[in-house]
């Protein structure tokens, strides 16, 4: 696994990768996110071997937070 402090080039040598419930199947635009993990890990769902994106975990939880007070513009 190769990573710099925000990425991990191969996402798949991760563990406990999940998607929402709210994903809407077979739309092909989901995201996945791993727990367990010091740092979010968030990657394509299309590309399981593909890189992922790190996030700390405060900053994802108020990303989702803003989410779902429908505070982002489409």
């Amino acid at each position: 696994m190769v990573s710099s402090e925000h990425t991990v080039s191969d996402s798949s040598t991760l563990f406990g990768w999940y998607k929402s419930s709210y994903s809407g199947g077979g739309q092909g635009e989901c995201l996945e996110v791993a727990r367990g993990h010091a740092d979010v890990p968030v990657r394509d769902s299309k590309r399981p071997t593909g890189p992922a994106l790190l996030f700390p975990a405060e900053s994802w939880s108020s990303f989702v937070s803003a989410v779902k007070r429908g505070e982002l513009p489409l």
